[in-house]
């Protein structure tokens, strides 16, 4: 098993592990619920990234915790709500399947770190439910729809940043299956049909948030573009949201950027072994902190403007994941390297 506070002893040049993980720490709840901020609200995506920037800080007891707040909070479809507060959901708010896809992810990260293969074998159940409710508004042509309102309506638009996300949740998925022992060939069927969409069937997504650097990096960063076709994908658009020494600008026509799609979009260098490249992009938001390890979540090009005061817990899981890739602080370093999950197999895995 791994020991989480060996890794801490290794300092990545840019980032301080035990500081932001502290912060993230302080914001989780008793409960295990890790809201954005003090008093700010939970959704289900960011806390799966919180707690998975818990296990990157040696503090995998606490992503434990945040994960059976999830098991004991699902909806009997599988699903959660798209926003909470002090555990219980915003009125009107409605059932993203992105959102609830994410387990997945956080889950086998949990399991790459610790072997607990027990644990991933108790919330098996949960995983199962989600992503079965994520396949159930999945699109003829592989795209999955985004969102189902209270009274059920589904609103069938398919989002590139989403769906890409979705992928790399079924490809944790899949691999969970294998863990376990179980046997799930619809779950890999509905995993190469959602890559088709995605490479091949750009009609069928949302033209509309093309502007947003995810648009651009997410398909790189989960997996659904490899090789030659994902280092273009970088380079093409390099020069539309890279401002170099600042960061990643969130929006194209926005002089602004932020520390979170920064941290990801060395994530997704890194996942195509451009590591370099990725410690040189983390280190332009390595300033960028409060004193209680918390990160910025954005600032104004070339004023300096810190836009929200609000102090993000997934920022700071988002530059510690970025810190795990490039450093290798743990074993989970490389869930996001392109093909590794399709490679690799894990020693407490079932042959």
């Amino acid at each position: 098993m791994f020991d989480g506070a060996a890794s801490r002893k290794i300092h990545p040049l840019y980032v301080d592990i035990d500081l932001t993980t502290r912060y993230i720490q302080d914001v989780q709840k008793v409960s295990g619920e890790i809201p954005w901020s003090i008093d700010g609200k939970t959704d289900p995506w960011d806390h799966v990234e919180n707690a998975m920037g818990l296990s990157v800080g040696g503090c995998s007891h606490d992503a434990r915790r945040a994960y059976l707040w999830l098991a004991n909070g699902q909806l009997s479809d599988g699903s959660w709500w798209a926003e909470y507060r002090n555990g219980m959901p915003k009125k009107d708010t409605y059932k993203d399947t992105n959102m609830t896809a994410y387990i997945a992810v956080g889950l086998l990260h949990y399991y790459m770190v610790t072997g607990d293969r027990s644990f991933v074998k108790e919330l098996f159940p949960t995983v199962c439910k989600a992503i079965d409710f994520v396949l159930n508004h999945q699109g003829i042509d592989g795209q999955i729809y985004w969102a189902e309102s209270p009274d059920g309506t589904v609103d069938k638009r398919a989002l590139l940043t989403g769906s890409s996300s979705i992928f790399m949740s079924l490809t944790c998925a899949v691999r969970l299956v294998s863990i376990v022992g179980d046997n799930k060939p619809h779950w890999d069927a509905a995993r190469t049909k959602l890559a088709q969409a995605l490479r091949c069937y750009s009609h069928v997504f949302d033209q509309t948030k093309s502007n947003f650097s995810m648009d651009w990096y997410y398909p790189v960063l989960c997996g659904v573009l490899t090789g030659k076709a994902a280092h273009q994908r970088i380079d093409d658009q390099w020069d539309t949201f890279a401002i170099p020494d600042w960061g990643i600008r969130c929006v194209s026509e926005r002089p602004w950027v932020t520390m979170a799609e920064t941290s990801e979009l060395s994530m997704a260098l890194a996942s195509i072994g451009r590591i370099a490249q990725a410690e040189q992009v983390l280190s332009w938001i390595k300033n960028n902190q409060y004193d209680n390890g918390a990160y910025w979540m954005g600032v104004t090009v070339p004023d300096k403007i810190i836009y929200t005061d609000e102090q993000t817990t997934w920022t700071g899981a988002a530059v510690l994941l970025a810190a795990d890739m490039i450093y290798g602080l743990t074993p989970a370093s490389r869930l996001f390297v392109h093909n590794y999950l399709k490679t690799h197999r894990f020693m407490y895995e079932v042959n």
